[in-house]
Parts: C-alpha cells; structure tokens; sequence
C-alpha cells in the first residue's frame, strides 16, 4: 500500500504554530496548487486547489519562523483523516496532508544570499540545496520521493 503526496503550491497564509501540553510543536497551513485543462470548448481553463497541511516537531517551528504567505513550497507527506464530535454535537471529518518535507522553492522578497534559515533548511534536508541552480527540478524531486522518511508522525 502507498500513501504518498507531492505538492508544488503557494502558502495561502502564514502557517499557525502551536505547542500541544507536552510541549510538541505543531504548525498548520494551506498550499494553494494549481491546474488547468482544455474544455469540450478547445479553451484551456485555470483552476486551484487548497490543501490543508499540518507540520510536527522541528518542521512546524521551522514553518513558524520562515513560512509566509504567497512562499512557493515544496511538500511531500501522507494524507491523513481525521474526526471529531464537535462541541454542538454534530461529527467533523478533515482530510489533511501530514508532511514529511517542506522546501522553499524561492527566497523571500528582496534576500539576495543564503540565509541562517536556508542553511537550517539544507540541514534538515540532509544537505540538499533546494536554491542550487545546478541541481535540476527533477534531481531535487527524485531525491525526494526515494527517501522514505516516514516515521516519528
């Protein structure tokens, strides 16, 4: 079985750290993805999905100090159901993608060199450099998805 996903997207707001009781961090926020089509019309249609993400441990702090909306963010994780009786009675259900890796494919507006948090990132990442211009979409992509990292969530 195969519980996998990869997403390219725009945070849509800047994610919300939180610490549960025991003091493990957690950060939620959503990646707007998006995706176009040709319609029965020859006319090719734009369109964008949300998805809600939920980071734990180093990664939500991390997104807590350096993610900002409208980052353009690698994602890759599993997805996840949730539920819950809400307080008026009524059952909620939420699927969301918990996250393995998180990569910033862009640098924040007007950072023209590597940053502490970058180099905090390509630690994290087992030194990968996701800004190396010499290192292809595809190499970056590959290496992701060969890594199978899925424990401690």
């Amino acid at each position: 079985m195969l519980n996998r996903v990869t997403l390219i997207g725009r945070l849509t707001r800047d994610p919300e750290l939180k610490y549960l009781p025991q003091g493990i961090p957690v950060a939620t926020f959503s990646v707007a993805v998006g995706w176009s089509y040709t319609g029965k019309d020859g006319v090719r249609k734009e369109n964008t999905d949300f998805f809600n993400c939920v980071a734990w441990r180093n990664q939500a702090e991390f997104m807590g100090r350096n993610g900002t909306k409208g980052r353009l963010v690698f994602v890759e994780g599993r997805l996840q159901n949730r539920s819950w009786d809400a307080a008026d009675g009524t059952k909620r259900r939420v699927t969301e993608v918990v996250t393995n890796s998180v990569i910033f494919l862009e640098r924040k507006p007007g950072e023209a060199t590597r940053t502490q948090q970058e180099t905090e990132l390509i630690d994290a990442n087992q030194g990968r450099d996701p800004f190396d211009s010499h290192v292809s979409d595809d190499t970056i992509l590959e290496n992701f998805l060969k890594d199978d990292d899925t424990g401690g969530f």
